[in-house]
């Protein structure tokens, strides 16, 4: 067997019973990772040495049988805009192409707590923008479905890895459905929580208002335990709730009979692939066997939302980015005066879709122009919400597809930023309302590529999401496939 193809909770039982220890679990994922990861292109860093002395730690602990951690001596992968003391971060970018941060954010402390083993760091797209990491300043990543397609981004980079089983699970970020969108991509379950329900300290910022972390992962159980991990206040993170944190597993098998599920009528539009749209509503019927009780909502305001969406995300980008100077740190270019090198060292070191949004977002914000663009796209955004907190009175759960289409080939797209902007067409409202949403798969189409069912739920109710997710889940054998790199 290859344990690299375990689940997070099944191999934590396996490491329990002293059937396998961490160090043969956390070896055969780098056996895996040198095998293939020369084609997907997963990974910008690994920390093999590091992460094999962790797991030597968790084989300590498990021996001591003092400690029940269910991420004890699991190996997992990082997005590469997580803070990590003493470990390259660059958010794929030639700005911080040598950074090596001084302190772990708070999620990687949380994970170090729990034992974890932290294998390495994932591509991404240029500091989280883009849906297809080909805006990587460093290289693509490519889908273990089919090494021509795009993996997905912001965090293609996890979500390959996870499907090619190069680690047992990811974080990734989720500024408008970068966690959710490649998860649909590649296979695999994504989950973007409650908007502070987990700090975000220590990650490299984006979009301050909608930057959520979230765990990836091979099934629904593992999400909700990552979750148990990471969820809880944080000082260091002025908007972390301080709402106290249920156990996710624990009611992850009760029944979803009579739970009412939403279908927002707004989703269902042309340039839909149809063997998505089939797929989502064949879950929608399996949902209903289950008992669910399933209705048509309105979500008036959805067609405003990629717009709203993309004024406000790059206004926060332009402010988050202009702390990349060549000052502190970070690239420098040689320069003959201030100015010069502030002009140079952000032209050299940012990639063409980073001063894309910074552009953009500086003239949204500009004199003469904030009340027309940003201030009313604050507006609408308010309107968003409002739609939600009216459907989600009448229903526990909304059910949407996750992206029009399944992952589209390497360079479709990306002389047509608008088209790539549409891929997260669903994902984004639920960023813009600070609701949790969750990807799993739900089918396949004809070229054998992975379809997602998205789940968004009510505000700090992450625990209804996650069980509607694992019914779906249990009843259907998506889940179970996985893609053979070794026949690519």
């Amino acid at each position: 067997m290859n344990l690299a193809t375990l689940t997070v909770h099944d191999a934590g039982d396996k490491l329990r019973r002293r059937e396998i220890t961490s160090l043969e679990l956390t070896d055969a994922v780098f056996q895996r990772i040198a095998a293939t990861d020369e084609r997907t292109h997963a990974f910008l860093t690994l920390d093999r040495e590091a992460a094999l002395d962790q797991a030597r730690r968790a084989d300590a602990r498990l021996r001591a049988q003092d400690d029940d951690s269910p991420l004890l001596g699991i190996p997992i992968a990082l997005k590469d805009n997580f803070l990590t003391q003493g470990l390259r971060t660059t958010a794929a970018s030639r700005m911080l192409g040598d950074f090596i941060p001084p302190y772990d954010a708070t999620t990687v402390q949380k994970l170090r707590a729990a034992g974890a083993v932290i294998v390495g760091k994932t591509n991404l797209d240029e500091f989280a923008m883009g849906s297809s990491v080909e805006h990587s300043a460093f290289f693509p990543t490519r889908n273990p479905w089919n090494l021509d397609r795009i993996p997905g981004g912001s965090s293609g980079g996890s979500a390959a890895a996870v499907a090619a089983d190069l680690c047992l699970a990811a974080l990734g970020t989720d500024p408008g459905g970068a966690i959710r969108q490649p998860a649909a991509c590649c296979g695999i379950v994504g989950f973007k929580p409650t908007y502070g329900r987990v700090s975000r300290y220590g990650i490299i910022a984006f979009a301050s208002s909608m930057d959520q972390v979230g765990p990836m992962t091979k099934d629904v159980r593992d999400a909700a335990l990552l979750l148990q991990a990471l969820a809880g206040h944080d000082p260091a993170d002025s908007t972390s709730s301080i709402r106290p944190v249920p156990d996710y597993s624990a009611k992850l098998d009760s029944a979803i009979e009579g739970l009412r599920v939403g279908v927002p009528k707004e989703y269902w539009v042309s340039g839909m692939q149809p063997e998505v749209e089939k797929a989502v509503h064949n879950a929608i019927r399996e949902l209903q066997r289950q008992g669910a009780i399933v209705e048509e909502i309105s979500l008036p305001h959805t067609e405003y939302a990629v717009a709203v969406y993309y004024i406000i995300a790059t206004a926060e980008a332009s402010s988050n980015l202009a702390r990349y100077d060549g000052m502190r740190y970070g690239y420098r270019a040689d320069a003959k005066d201030l100015t010069e090198t502030y002009m140079i060292t952000r032209d050299e070191a940012f990639g063409a879709e980073v001063k894309r949004r910074i552009l953009l977002g500086t003239y949204s914000l500009s004199a003469g122009y904030y009340d027309a663009y940003y201030l009313k796209a604050q507006q609408v955004r308010a309107l968003v919400k409002q739609d939600f907190d009216q459907a989600l009175k009448r229903c526990d759960v909304l059910v949407t597809p996750t992206a029009p289409t399944t992952a589209f080939r390497i360079g479709e797209k990306t002389l047509d930023p608008l088209a790539m902007y549409l891929s997260d067409i669903y994902t984004i409202s639920a960023n813009l309302a600070g609701l949790p949403a969750l990807s799993l798969p739900c089918g396949f189409d004809s070229d054998a590529m992975p379809i997602g069912l998205q789940i968004i739920g009510k505000h700090f109710d992450e625990a209804t999401l996650l069980r509607v997710a694992h019914h779906y889940e249990q009843a259907t054998e998506w889940h179970k496939k996985t893609p053979s790199i070794e026949d690519r």
